[in-house]
């Protein structure tokens, strides 16, 4: 649109008139004041608007932390969700819960590094819902070493987790999904893979992210798959000790001021996961309150300009 087509479309158009309003993504919350700095943000329940109804769903680190929220959300969505993890256990007992909460769920055993274990859940998958429509890459692990001081066994551990899992996991499912007529994959990647980051085998698996879920989306989009990445910034989970310096010092540096809660990241991973999102694919989304792009002249900014 040139800009006086555009000028003449807004022609007398009174600014005032736009309303604000609440994002159905995130649910209706009510009004609160602005959250203390570093405090996580409080997110009553979505309200299940059947987004996903129809809709068979796979996450992996399903049993806690974010891939626990996504599951939660997407059943309340109307999914059929598989919730998968190596922690049975506790994946077991939240599968329980969405199901007495009124939900479908079901916990499957799942080492993401294994292909054959891939292979069983597609078999699975295939005999008890016949599809697949969605995938979340989610599970992830992390050690904070610099590059000199990381071990072989930890470098092949974290590539083999936050990288290989992902592949193997759109390499097995891919036949299932195509299958079903089309689907969603949400390769889970960090703020460690849009910019510099001192922790080398972590950095370098999240980068590799990009670049996998790019090539996947080539591949797949003759099929109508879409594949995009998440990249989170700091989230309350229990892979991030919110006692330690480094929680603090990645909160002061958000420009929102706070971690972000599992909830809002469930909330983006629906948005990419539903048919909201039918014409995206390929694309990095950062949910970091700002840190990627913000945080080094926000920082200096309102250090030199205190309010």
């Amino acid at each position: 649109m040139g800009s006086e087509g555009f000028a003449g479309d807004m022609a007398g158009f009174d600014m005032r008139q736009i309303e604000q309003v609440e994002t159905v993504l995130l649910g209706t919350t009510e009004p609160s004041d602005a959250p203390v700095r570093g405090s996580v943000r409080p997110l009553s329940a979505p309200r299940g608007a059947g987004r996903l109804r129809g809709k068979v769903a796979v996450i992996t680190g399903g049993a806690r932390g974010q891939g626990e929220a996504e599951a939660r959300l997407f059943a309340r969505e109307g999914a059929r969700v598989y919730l998968c993890d190596i922690l049975d256990e506790r994946g077991e007992a939240v599968a329980a819960e969405i199901r007495e909460a009124g939900g479908w769920a079901r916990f499957a055993h799942l080492d993401i590094t294994r292909a054959e274990e891939w292979r069983r859940l597609v078999g699975q998958l295939e005999a008890e819902a016949g599809r697949l429509d969605i995938l979340i890459n989610n599970a992830g692990v992390n050690v904070r070493h610099d590059l000199t001081g990381t071990s072989e066994d930890d470098w092949d551990r974290i590539l083999n987790v936050n990288l290989t899992g992902q592949y193997l996991g759109m390499k097995e499912c891919a036949a299932l999904m195509k299958r079903s007529g089309a689907g969603s994959i949400v390769n889970l990647g960090s703020t460690a893979g849009i910019m510099g980051h001192p922790v080398a085998a972590y950095s370098s698996s999240k980068w590799g992210v990009r670049g996998l879920t790019k090539a996947a989306a080539t591949e797949f989009s003759p099929a109508g798959i879409r594949v995009n990445a998440l990249h989170p910034g700091v989230v309350a989970t229990p892979m991030m000790d919110a006692g330690s310096a480094l929680f603090a010092e990645l909160v002061r540096l958000t420009p929102l001021g706070r971690a972000a809660d599992p909830d809002e990241l469930a909330a983006a991973a629906l948005f990419l996961a539903s048919d909201d999102a039918a014409f995206v694919t390929g694309i990095d989304l950062p949910v970091d309150g700002g840190f990627s792009d913000l945080a080094a002249y926000n920082h200096v900014w309102h250090t030199i300009n205190p309010t």
